[in-house]
């Protein structure tokens, strides 16, 4: 929901500004095991939610989801996953030059198809989906390659303070938290853009 706001405040403010996205490796759950856990289960552990509470959350990310052009699938059957190897697949995407592409094929694969972005199947068919070579991305993922590089830079976001997703860092200066509404995101990056 984040990234498609983002996006779209792009391309409104086109006119004010040239950016680029890169994305970085964050985990909200690093310590999720293999498989992953009910999103009820999940949130009532996390914050205290009743399930009724959890279907009203889920309701309405699925509605701001739809107005923004995205379907997002979440009942009480999806789950929560472990994210790791896909940050890992993630960071070769940004070298190969494919990560923007890589990154919506994994929404589309855990949001929408509710794949587990965990599972080296679904990340090479992302891979694939997002025009990289399916062999390659294998390849890193059996490898254990990026793992280092990804357990930094994810120590590094921490040590600075974030510790929730989205997080838009803006010249590694400025800091927009949370799914803005478009207007939200596009009056930001103007007054960014106008300050310098």
């Amino acid at each position: 929901i984040g990234l498609r706001a983002l996006e779209e405040a792009l391309v409104r403010a086109e006119d004010a500004l040239n950016a680029e996205i890169v994305f970085q490796p964050f985990e909200l759950n690093p310590a999720m095991p293999a498989g992953g856990q009910n999103i009820g289960e999940h949130i009532a552990e996390k914050y205290g939610s009743t399930p009724e509470q959890s279907a009203a959350n889920r309701a309405t990310i699925v509605d701001r989801a739809r107005d923004l052009g995205f379907t997002m699938v979440m009942t009480e059957a999806s789950r929560i996953y472990n994210t790791f190897d896909a940050h890992r697949l993630l960071h070769w995407a940004q070298i190969e030059g494919g990560q923007a592409a890589l990154k919506h094929a994994l929404f589309t694969a855990n949001f929408t198809d509710n794949a587990d972005p965990g599972d080296h199947e679904v990340l090479v068919d992302a891979a694939q989906k997002a025009g990289l070579d399916p062999v390659a991305a294998g390849d890193v993922l059996r490898s254990g390659r990026y793992a280092d590089e990804v357990g930094a830079a994810e120590a590094l976001w921490r040590a600075r303070g974030i510790n929730a997703v989205p997080a838009i860092v803006i010249n590694d200066r400025h800091l927009i938290s949370g799914g803005q509404p478009i207007e939200v995101f596009e009056q930001a990056l103007r007054q960014i853009a106008a300050a310098g």
